[in-house]
């Protein structure tokens, strides 16, 4: 199973469009930072057949320091998630 990165992905869409490397580059970083700013805000991005980003809010909690076995408070605090959608879900079965 091969890891792909930034890099390899930009050159994949890269050679499936026609469109240059430099502009593929900008685009995505672009989607980042939207997606980003949206959910900082609160909001949720759905982008259809794909999947859905959102913010869950995670409890305050306590747990153990896995080193010297004390016990911390872990704090309150929001966390990204992402859905799959039906379309993904079944391109990867």
């Amino acid at each position: 199973m091969a890891n792909i990165n930034k890099d390899a992905l930009v050159s994949e869409i890269a050679n499936k469009t026609g469109l240059s490397k430099k502009d593929i580059e900008m685009t995505i970083d672009a989607m980042e930072e939207s997606i980003t700013k949206s959910l900082r805000n609160g909001d949720k991005i759905t982008l259809t057949g794909f999947g859905t980003f959102r913010i869950s809010s995670r409890a305050a909690r306590e747990g153990i320091n896995p080193q010297t076995k004390e016990k911390i408070q872990i704090p309150a605090m929001k966390v990204p998630k992402f859905t799959a959608g039906k379309a993904l879900k079944e391109a990867v079965k």
